[in-house]
């Protein structure tokens, strides 16, 4: 039997489709429907998920043997004129009391200024034509390392050669074209204007995999 992981504020599936393809089976969470996510999907809010892991949750979807999460990023995108605290509440330490309350694995993904304990990955990382960096924080830690980012500031990347920045020029055709066959071919021009790409999570969850395999040896 695959190992479960419960992926909350999943999106259109950028992380679960990381975290299939190294092994794991996935159930995604989110408050939007997502009619493109590629795996099994619940319309519901993360936190009220996450709140009520009980034995009634159980029963209906099962066990999970770790947690993935990505909450909301717009507090921490530090873009002049993008909405802030007033508009966007911290989700981040809700989310990660809850999480660890579960007792389960977690992952907790959010943009570079987040206030997450963890490291930065990078598209060029992994060889991508996109560069979107993400911040992940792991418990409990595991062998992860750090992104091969040259850049000093973690802003739009445009300074990779071979990607295509998000946002920056007219970006919309070079997506089209270059990065959503490559990262998310089932995903919508706007679905993907949020979600990770699955190298990241792909990464992640071969590294949590092998941890459980050494715990259980």
């Amino acid at each position: 039997m695959k190992p479960r992981v419960l992926d909350l504020f999943c999106g259109a599936g950028g992380a679960a489709m990381g975290y299939h393809r190294a092994g794991f089976e996935v159930v995604g969470v989110d408050i939007r429907p997502q009619p493109n996510y590629p795996f099994e999907f619940v319309q519901a809010d993360a936190l009220a998920i996450a709140r009520g892991m009980s034995r009634d949750w159980a029963v209906r979807w099962g066990t999970f043997d770790a947690i993935h999460a990505s909450p909301p990023c717009q507090r921490w995108l530090g873009v002049p004129g993008a909405l802030g605290e007033a508009e966007y509440p911290d989700l981040i330490g809700p989310t990660r009391e809850l999480l660890q309350a579960t007792g389960l694995p977690y992952v907790i993904e959010n943009v570079p200024g987040a206030p997450l304990d963890g490291f930065v990955l990078c598209g060029a990382t992994f060889g991508l034509p996109v560069v979107r960096h993400r911040r992940f924080e792991v418990y409990p830690e595991i062998a992860l390392v750090p992104s091969t980012c040259h850049q000093g500031s973690y802003e739009r990347g445009t300074e990779h050669d071979g990607t295509y920045p998000f946002a920056h020029g007219a970006w919309r055709p070079a997506w089209r074209e270059h990065v959503l066959p490559t990262v998310w071919p089932w995903m919508t021009l706007e679905e993907s204007h949020d979600a990770i790409p699955p190298a990241y999570t792909e990464f992640i969850g071969h590294q949590l995999l092998a941890q459980a395999q050494k715990a259980a040896a």
